[in-house]
């Protein structure tokens, strides 16, 4: 757990920093979204890759790599200084490294949690990163403000947690069994990536609440600010709204196993609540919708993750467990896509028009729950 919550801390350390990098080279705000979510580009292919690799060779030695590669993608935030490329090179390593760790680690924390029940694996998983993402921006947001170096001061900090981090992650054991000798044998044909009559459910189920985990965080960290207006210390302002937003979905992620079927409709529903007050708060500048919407959408994204993760547990066959859970987080990290998405809506129609777009398809999709709900849940 400890390895994937210092992996995660890093992906957001960049996020409130975008102000500083927009101050310093004159961004756009298309192209600050393009930087935060460029980090999707370099995390889908990994995932796809890390899982299946990782159900063949075992966890440790796909992880550990990934992890150690993780200090070394904050080491080149902290050498990019004012360079677009170089942020843009280093944000898309830093995604390639988190596919690696995120796909295999959370498959490795399930193997590991499957004496405490059913569930517990994706509870661990959920908390760990969700924890991660928070306190990541809120310790670079206040020392971005606040700090000496505020450019690279945060990244340092974050590679020597990952040094601790990989400290841990040497020593827990291998959960995968070795791959026996080749004989003469044919070889058994591989276990289906999904039991026969689900793939229904997971496309229109699973598929839009995994895209739902980072559209609702992201959203009010990364467009929000860029839609709506912030005050003086904008740095910080937005560290500690990103530590609001995600550290709401590290509380929530615990609550599964009280909502059960209905993580995911309550994940939903806090969401579709949370991008109404975000629009609110861009069409008025009123600061309460501000402070309502970043914790109802960190909920809901924290809930959608707990909800999918126990689901592919369920589903999936231990021979393709890491596989289906990169496919589960690579429709995930489609949802850094949005704020991109919202900030070129809002240049032809008006600031709060995406919001309250992402508001009713939200709503429609935890309406489209409730059946699924009620006969099995996620």
């Amino acid at each position: 757990m400890f390895t994937l919550f210092a992996v995660a801390a890093g992906t957001n350390v960049p996020t409130p920093l975008l102000l500083v990098y927009q101050e310093r080279l004159g961004l756009s705000a298309e192209v600050l979204t393009a930087l935060f979510g460029c980090y999707a580009a370099g995390l889908v292919p990994a995932l796809f890759l890390a899982g299946p690799l990782s159900d063949r060779l075992g966890r440790r030695r796909v992880a550990i790599p990934g992890v150690a590669l993780a200090g070394l993608a904050s080491l080149a935030f902290a050498l990019a200084g004012d360079s677009l490329g170089l942020l843009f090179a280093a944000r898309f390593a830093q995604g390639v490294v988190s596919g690696v760790v995120f796909s295999v680690g959370s498959a490795w924390v399930g193997e590991l949690s499957l004496s405490a029940g059913d569930g517990a694996g994706g509870r661990r998983a959920a908390v760990a990163m969700t924890a991660g993402f928070s306190l990541g921006p809120l310790t670079s947001g206040l020392l971005g403000e606040f700090g000496p170096a505020p450019t690279v001061l945060p990244y340092l900090l974050h590679a020597a947690l990952v040094g601790v981090a990989l400290a841990v992650a040497v020593r827990l054991p291998e959960t995968v069994p070795a791959a026996p000798r080749r004989s003469r044998v044919p070889d058994a044909p591989p276990a289906p990536l999904l039991p026969p009559g689900s793939a229904v459910l997971a496309l229109t189920v699973v598929a839009p609440v995994a895209v739902c985990v980072y559209a609702f965080p992201s959203s009010v960290i990364s467009a929000v600010p860029l839609l709506g207006e912030l005050p003086a210390g904008g740095v910080a302002v937005t560290g500690v709204l990103a530590g609001i937003t995600l550290g709401a979905g590290t509380l929530v992620a615990g609550l599964q196993g009280r909502l059960g079927a209905w993580t995911a409709v309550t994940g939903a529903a806090l969401g579709a609540v949370g991008f109404g007050a975000a629009a609110l708060f861009v069409a008025t500048g009123a600061w309460p919708w501000l402070l309502a919407a970043a914790p109802l959408l960190g909920s809901g994204g924290g809930l959608c993750l707990a909800a999918g993760l126990t689901a592919v547990g369920r589903l999936a066959a231990p021979t393709r467990r890491g596989e289906l859970t990169s496919v589960f987080l690579a429709c995930a990290y489609l949802g850094f896509a949005v704020p991109f998405l919202m900030a070129i809506a809002a240049r032809a129609t008006s600031p709060a028009v995406p919001l309250e777009a992402a508001a009713v398809l939200t709503a429609a999709l935890a309406v489209r729950l409730v059946p699924v709900a009620r006969r099995r849940g996620l």
